[in-house]
């Protein structure tokens, strides 16, 4: 007779704590995205960051000589790179196993029109002087959003 008595709050309690209830259908996402002023690309794709990458590919020769003298050029440009108008993040990433240095700016979507307009400086400067650099190949430039998950 105690079990019957009890089944209903287990019952009601199970069922605060299921994905329907808990959850909303439409989620806290979807109002943070209108409150972020989110650029959407299809349904459920949605951004307010843009990416402006460089990448080469450096060469393990020389105690990996071009791979340090790649970090000194972006050392050179880096204090330049953050001060653009709207950049959240900038990182740099290594692989050692496909010899990959990337570099990505993380720029807000409203502010990246204008940093594109100007040409993406220090762009122009940082792939310049990896072209200059013995054991740097396959030097190229990528824009594409980003967005944490």
């Amino acid at each position: 007779m105690k079990s019957l008595t009890l089944l209903p709050i287990i019952l009601s309690t199970a069922l605060a704590f299921s994905p329907t209830t808990a959850v909303p259908r439409f989620g806290v996402r979807a109002a943070t995205s209108t409150a972020r002023n989110m650029i959407t690309i299809t349904e459920g794709v949605d951004f307010d960051t843009i990416a402006r990458e460089w990448r080469c590919k450096w060469s393990p020769d020389g105690d990996k000589a071009s791979l340090a003298a790649a970090q000194t050029a972006l050392t050179e440009v880096l204090a330049d790179l953050k001060a653009v108008d709207g950049v959240k993040d900038v990182s740099r990433t290594v692989c050692g196993g496909c010899l990959d240095f990337k570099v990505a700016a993380q720029v807000d979507a409203g502010k990246f029109g204008a940093w594109e307009e100007a040409g993406f400086p220090p762009e122009e400067s940082f792939l310049e002087k990896l072209k200059g650099i013995e054991g740097i190949s396959l030097i190229e430039s990528q824009t594409f959003t980003i967005m944490k998950c």
